[in-house]
């Protein structure tokens, strides 16, 4: 038996979809406008999940030009059958629902083959039946909708070998409750003699809950389980620690158990700023219905599970990134696409070179940000860099960046005016900036480091003679999921900007550190 911790992926990674293959699990997550999309993680027993790699890692298979933080990616779904893996998704920017299919799940990864407008809705999945047959199962807005998230549950057979829909859509569901809101995220199963679909309701919020439906025919008619929710937070207050549990996942593990994975948020204070995350959770099968944790009801935050080795969560460490490899490790994210006009590692051995072009992260374009998310309610980021600002210094800066959307951040940076250096703390919110703090650094900049420490930061700069504060105990509320709102949880990383011009300036970072724990 080894100890699970939940969450078992910390951090902005919603919206989980499971697979198994032989002895070992694969999970998926939604990225929205950040790129690479969809990271691809590994387990052999549920509880330390490796990435080994991101589905979407060309800009050919994810456009996302343009596309607010909170749109581009949703909801992907992961399936593997007859030595293929298929991953089906929605780009809600740019196409619609697409499919991508690899022979390993590091890749490489197809182009994406396009659905069209037969695959209305969002949130699809990929179910195989007993006879290789595979069906489209996804979520989409009635013709007749009285309201905002009047919507229904419909399969499609489809053919894999022209990615095209075969025969009628059958509308199998449209939410349990009476007025259902956002029925959505569906998962088609087959055990026993029953099909069942297990789908989200209520909204990603507060209100989430997580459904069951099962029939004898794969076309229906369906019936819910009599105990849905089978699992909810939202009857346990708003101060509960952990809220918004829904869209899950099941999967089983060869041995006859049988698990959910899910997104549930973690706020302090009122207050979420590491977004969605993902959850495990036990299941038990009574009387042909899936229960969650039966005897509690409720998310734990540790539960034992069968395994033959003991296990460390992946996110419980620090991490130090250098660049002598030349390669970007593929945790670390950045927004939209066309990363080679935003950064390389290629310019000077050893360091990662962020551009100063136009793009600003309060733009929806392409800016020269290269981050990871936060995954710890304490804990310290630490950069080293060298800044050239061009010839005439212009609107260049270089620094770090924390990060909810492009409206509600926090930048420290370094830049030049009138001749002299300098160092800012600016936080926007909803779109407008307030300079919290600007000093003189009395020299060239060399580093900077930001603290979080629960629901307020601190930000310090070195000039070579060790750090010095910039400003202390930032409220970094704004940044939050209810002040901001959105689907995203928060990221930090390294920032450099000409702020509305192509400056031909540069910043060179050595390294990037994120560890855990402040104080």
């Amino acid at each position: 038996m080894i100890r699970a911790n939940n969450p078992i992926m910390a951090g902005f990674y919603p919206d989980p979809s499971v697979c198994r293959v032989e002895n070992k699990f694969y999970m998926v997550h939604s990225t929205f406008a950040y790129f690479p999309g969809v990271p691809v993680f590994e387990s052999e027993d549920l509880v330390e999940w490796k990435q080994v790699g991101n589905v979407l890692d060309r800009d050919s298979q994810v456009p996302l030009d343009g596309c607010r933080q909170s749109q581009g990616i949703f909801a992907p779904s992961i399936r593997f059958h007859d030595g293929t893996f298929y991953m089906i998704t929605t780009n809600v920017s740019k196409g619609g629902n697409f499919i991508v299919t690899a022979k390993s799940p590091e890749g490489p990864w197809s182009e994406p083959y396009f659905l069209g407008p037969d695959a209305a809705g969002i949130d699809p999945s990929l179910f195989f039946d007993t006879d290789g047959a595979c069906y489209y199962i996804g979520q989409r807005e009635k013709k007749d909708a009285k309201y905002y998230g009047d919507c229904e549950v419909w399969i499609r057979r489809l053919d894999l070998d022209t990615m095209k829909f075969v025969g009628n859509a059958a509308v199998v569901l449209d939410g349990f409750q009476k007025n259902a809101v956002w029925p959505e995220g569906p998962h088609l199963y087959k055990k026993d003699d029953y099909y069942y679909i297990i789908h989200a309701e209520s909204g990603t919020a507060f209100h989430h809950s997580v459904m069951a439906a099962r029939s004898r025919s794969l076309f229906g008619p369906y019936e819910y389980c009599p105990s849905n929710p089978i699992i909810t937070h939202r009857h346990l207050g708003r101060e509960f620690p952990v809220t918004c549990v829904g869209h899950a996942d099941l999967v089983d593990d060869g041995r006859g158990n049988w698990y959910m994975v899910m997104l549930a948020c973690r706020p302090q204070d009122g207050y979420t700023l590491m977004g969605r995350e993902t959850f495990l959770a036990k299941i038990v099968w009574e009387d042909g219905w899936p229960v969650v944790n039966p005897g509690i009801g409720h998310l734990e935050d540790t539960f034992e599970i069968p395994a033959d080795k003991e296990a460390v969560c992946s996110y419980d460490k620090d991490r130090i990134y250098t660049f002598e490899d030349a390669v970007i490790p593929p945790e670390l994210l950045s927004l939209r696409n066309h990363r080679e006009r935003e950064m390389s590692l290629t310019d000077r051995s050893g360091y990662l070179r962020l551009y100063m072009r136009a793009d600003s992260i309060k733009d929806n374009g392409e800016p020269a940000y290269l981050c990871i998310r936060q995954q710890h309610r304490d804990y310290e980021v630490e950069t080293k860099f060298e800044a050239q600002f061009g010839a005439d210094g212009g609107e260049g800066c270089a620094g770090i960046v924390l990060m909810q959307s492009n409206e509600d951040h926090v930048r420290a940076e370094y830049f030049q005016e009138d001749g002299r250096e300098k160092v800012r703390a600016v936080r926007c919110v909803k779109g407008t900036d307030e300079q919290l703090s600007l000093k003189d650094s009395g020299g060239p900049v060399t580093g900077m480091k930001l603290a979080v420490h629960g629901l307020t930061a601190d930000l310090w700069y070195d000039c070579g003679g060790g750090w010095q504060m910039l400003l202390s105990d930032i409220d970094i509320r704004p940044l939050s999921t209810e002040s901001a709102g959105g689907f995203l949880g928060c990221t930090v990383g390294m920032y450099a900007s000409g702020n509305g011009r192509d400056t031909g300036g540069y910043a060179d970072f050595s390294f990037f550190a994120y560890r855990r724990g402040t104080r």
